[in-house]
C-alpha cells in the first residue's frame, strides 16, 4: 500500500504534462499521469520536482568564520593563511555548531546529498573530521553527507598530516583529496594521495590548479595518473581556474584529455570569482571554467558552492540554484537548452560525479524530492527559484511558504 502520492508534479525534460509519484518504504514505486490511492497527499501545484540537488564539493568544517579573519588582499594566499592562524583555536563542539547551521541552510534550499571536504593537519588534528562524522549522523534524515579528507596547506611540508589522513582514511573516510597548489611539491603530494586512494580503494577529489595564470597546471598530469591507476571515474577535480585562462586549442585538447581520463570536474563560481584577478585592474580573468565543452565530450561535470560566510567566500546561502544562476551568469548560459544544462549541473550531473546509482525519479530510486517554485529547469535558473518542500526517503524533511502581496485594502 502507497504511503504518500505527489500530486501534480512537473518533472525536469519530461512533457508538458504533470504527473503523480507514488512513494512505499522510503522509494518511488510508480510515476504516472494519475495514481489512485487512499493515502496521504503532498502537492506541487504543477511546479517542478526535482530528485534532490546535489553539492558535490562543500567545506562545512570552516564555513562561518569570515567574522574570525582579517580580510585585506582578498586572495587565495590570505585565505589559506588566516584560516590556519584561526583553527587552531577549533574544537569539536565550535565546528559542529557552525557547520550544521550550514548543512540545515542546505536542506531548507532542497539539497540532499553532499560530498564535504574536510581539513586535517596538526594544528586541527582530526576536531573537524571528529564533528562533521557526528554531524552527518545527527542529520541522516535530511540529507546524506560524504567526506572528502584532505590537507588544505600542504602534505609533504608538513609533518604529522600524512598519519592523519591515513587514520581518517582507516576510519571509513570515503574519499581523499588534496590542494597540490599548496605543496612545494605538487607531484609529491599527489604520488601520496593516488598512493593512498589505491591502497584504501577509496575515490580522489582534488582542489588543483587554482591560479590566475597558467604555469605549472597540474591537470594533464592527474589526467594520467587517473588512467594509469586505473581510477578513470573515480577522481574529480576542483576550481581548475587555469584552465579557463587558456586559448582555444590548448583548452580543446585538455577537454579531450580530461572526458578521456573519466576525470570529472567541479566549478566553484563564487570562490573563483571572489579570488581570482585581485591583481588586476582592468578585463579581470574570471577563473570560471565553462564546462559545456565538456558536457559535449560526455565528462561528468557540476558546479557546487565550496565556502560559505568565511575566507575564501564570504557569501552564501546554501543555494545550489544560485549557484547554478551564477555560473549561467558568468558563462554567458542564455538559452533555454544551456539554462536546463545549468540546472543539470546540480542535479544529474552533479550526481554523476558522486558516482550515485540511483539517482533520478523513477521506480526503485530513493524517494528524494524537492519541489522548486518554478515550471521548469530553465525558469528555476533563470529566476533562482525557491524550494517550496522537500523529502528525504519519502519522510517530508521542510516547508517554505511564499511570500503574499497585499494590496491596499486587503485583509491582512
Amino acid at each position: 500500500m502507497l504511503e504518500l502520492v505527489v500530486r501534480r508534479a512537473r518533472l525536469p525534460g519530461a512533457g508538458p504534462g504533470p504527473v503523480d509519484i507514488g512513494i512505499e518504504a522510503g522509494r518511488i514505486v510508480a510515476v504516472a499521469t494519475r495514481i489512485d490511492a487512499d493515502c496521504p497527499e503532498l502537492h506541487a501545484r504543477d511546479r517542478l520536482v526535482l530528485p534532490g540537488l546535489v553539492d558535490t564539493h562543500l567545506h562545512l568544517d570552516k564555513s562561518r568564520t569570515a567574522d574570525r579573519c582579517v580580510q585585506v588582499e582578498g586572495t587565495l594566499a590570505e585565505a589559506i593563511r588566516e584560516t590556519a592562524r584561526i583553527k587552531a583555536a577549533f574544537t569539536e563542539q565550535d565546528v559542529y555548531e557552525r557547520a550544521r547551521e550550514t548543512l540545515e541552510a542546505c536542506v531548507l534550499q532542497g539539497t540532499t546529498r553532499i560530498r564535504t571536504h574536510v581539513e586535517v593537519d596538526p594544528a586541527v588534528g582530526t576536531r573537524g573530521l571528529d564533528a562533521v562524522r557526528r554531524l552527518a549522523a545527527d542529520l541522516a534524515w535530511a540529507v546524506d553527507v560524504q567526506v572528502c579528507v584532505f590537507a588544505q596547506e600542504g602534505l609533504t611540508n608538513c609533518p604529522g598530516t600524512d598519519a592523519l589522513l591515513v587514520d581518517a582514511l582507516e576510519r571509513g573516510a570515503p574519499v581523499v583529496g588534496g590542494a597540490p597548489y599548496a605543496d612545494v611539491d605538487p607531484p609529491g603530494q599527489l604520488d601520496r594521495v593516488f598512493e593512498l586512494a589505491r591502497r584504501f580503494d577509496v575515490d580522489v577529489d582534488l582542489h588543483l590548479d587554482l591560479a590566475e595564470t597558467t604555469d605549472a597546471m597540474q591537470l594533464a598530469d592527474v589526467c594520467k595518473r587517473t588512467v594509469a591507476q586505473g581510477w578513470e571515474g573515480r577522481v574529480t577535480v576542483g576550481h581548475v581556474t587555469q584552465l579557463s585562462l587558456l586559448p582555444p586549442d590548448e583548452y580543446d585538447a585538455l577537454c579531450d584529455l580530461v572526458a578521456g581520463s573519466g576525470v570529472a570536474m567541479t566549478v566553484l563560481p563564487a570562490t573563483d570569482l571572489f579570488l581570482m584577478g585581485r591583481a588586476v585592474r582592468a578585463a579581470k580573468p574570471r577563473g570560471v571554467v565553462p564546462l559545456a565543452p565538456l558536457l559535449a565530450r560526455g565528462a561528468a561535470c557540476s558546479v557546487a558552492t565550496n565556502n560559505v560566510l568565511n575566507a575564501f567566500t564570504p557569501y552564501g546561502d546554501g543555494s545550489l540554484i544560485r549557484m547554478a544562476n551564477l555560473y549561467a551568469n558568468v558563462t554567458h548560459a542564455g538559452s533555454r537548452t544551456e539554462l536546463d544544462q545549468c540546472l543539470g549541473l546540480v542535479t544529474a550531473n552533479a550526481a554523476r560525479v558522486m558516482r550515485t546509482p540511483d539517482y533520478g525519479i523513477a521506480p526503485g530510486a530513493p524517494a528524494d524530492l524537492v519541489c522548486l517554485d518554478a515550471a521548469d529547469g530553465a525558469d528555476a535558473v533563470a529566476r533562482i527559484a525557491p524550494a517550496r518542500w522537500g523529502l528525504k526517503r519519502g519522510r517530508l524533511t521542510f516547508t517554505r511558504e511564499l511570500p503574499v502581496l497585499h494590496q491596499p485594502g486587503a485583509l491582512a
